[in-house]
């Protein structure tokens, strides 16, 4: 059983070296354990930093591509290089490196495809009351989407099985925390969530700019993901709202005319006539989005089996727009994905 630890990094040089000299090297059930870096296009020494530091393999993007995406070249990269298991972290330290065993423990039991670490918020001290509060919220709202129970939905800490990540593609360029919860939940895989510790904060968050900008851009995210796999339901409520609401000033402007009184009341019927119309386009579009989700399923069972096929055949797979390296004295194999990062072979090896 093979565990790859992959973390995204961008910039991370200071605290690079504690997240990796946290990270366990052996585990029970675990054969084997190796650390995958992917630099995102840093301008500083982290590509360096963690080949000096014990990481095993170190892919970096030719120019900074985001974390969701950073995380897919981190799974891509890991299924070539055979893992079982794919653990994620951050390179600011922020999760407690021994708590990886935790995370994989579900999965290794065959219980779990994908564990989140449960940060448990209200105990973490830099967390305020306000972001608990908006986190809780998402969590809720991510986890109904998904139909489990996630309590730390944007938590990087997290495990996914081989089966799990060859099926999980995303599609986010801004944080794939929640689109990977809403997209496992809706392809039917089972989600545990264990309690993991944190470490103090080191900096300050780069992801988002401000609370609301984070909120906003998870929201889309959500919103996004929901009507790419419940399309019907998505726009089959809103287009029932809107026939309800084009329906009341129908029914206002019918109760004028019975009682005589029809003229003046003209537009309630345009307002109701334009609103039913709506109602009427957002059926229609349900329908619509409903194939188009259909043929989506198609291309994502057939995308899953050109993975299968490639990973069964070293070699087969396309070019990435990024470099990669490993450290000294490593396998140097050369594994290739689809979308983000071009790696570097050594001949004779």
């Amino acid at each position: 059983m093979k565990l790859i630890i992959q973390v995204p990094c961008l910039n991370e040089e200071e605290t690079l070296p504690q997240t990796l000299a946290d990270l366990p090297r052996q585990l029970p059930g675990i054969s084997c354990i190796e650390i995958l870096v992917i630099d995102d296009g840093s301008t500083d020494r982290t590509a360096a930093v963690a080949r000096e530091h014990g990481a095993h393999h170190v892919v970096s993007n030719k120019r900074n591509l985001g974390l969701a995406a950073s995380f897919q070249v981190g799974i891509n990269e890991a299924l070539q290089r055979g893992a079982d298991i794919i653990v994620n972290t951050d390179g600011d330290n922020q999760y407690c490196g021994a708590d990886v065993a935790a995370l994989v423990a579900p999965v290794l039991d065959g219980r779990a495809d994908i564990v989140i670490g449960d940060r448990q918020l209200g105990r973490v001290r830099q967390f305020g009351r306000a972001k608990t509060l908006f986190q809780h919220l998402g969590s809720a709202v991510a986890s109904s989407l998904a139909g489990a129970t996630v309590p730390d939905a944007v938590s990087g800490f997290r495990a996914l099985s081989r089966d799990a990540a060859l099926r999980l593609t995303i599609l986010s360029r801004f944080s794939y925390t929640t689109e990977m919860i809403i997209q496992a939940g809706n392809k039917q895989m089972s989600i545990e969530s264990v309690p993991v510790r944190t470490n103090p904060v080191t900096r300050a968050p780069r992801l988002f700019r401000s609370t609301p900008g984070f909120i906003a851009q998870q929201g889309v995210t959500m919103i996004r993901m929901y009507a790419m796999y419940r399309p019907m339901r998505f726009f089959f409520v809103i287009g029932m709202v809107l026939s309800i609401a084009g329906l009341l000033p129908i029914l206002r402007f019918v109760s004028f005319y019975l009682g005589g009184d029809g003229q003046g009341h003209v537009q309630s019927l345009v307002l109701g006539g334009v609103l039913l119309l709506l109602g009427f386009i957002f059926f229609v579009t349900g329908l619509l989005s409903d194939l188009i989700s259909q043929n989506r399923k198609l291309l994502e069972n057939s995308l899953e089996r050109v993975r299968r096929l490639e990973l069964g055949s070293p070699g087969a797979s396309a070019d990435f727009p990024a470099s990669s390296e490993d450290a000294p004295g490593r396998d140097t194999h050369a594994a290739r994905s689809p979308e983000v990062a071009r790696r570097s072979q050594t001949p004779g090896r």
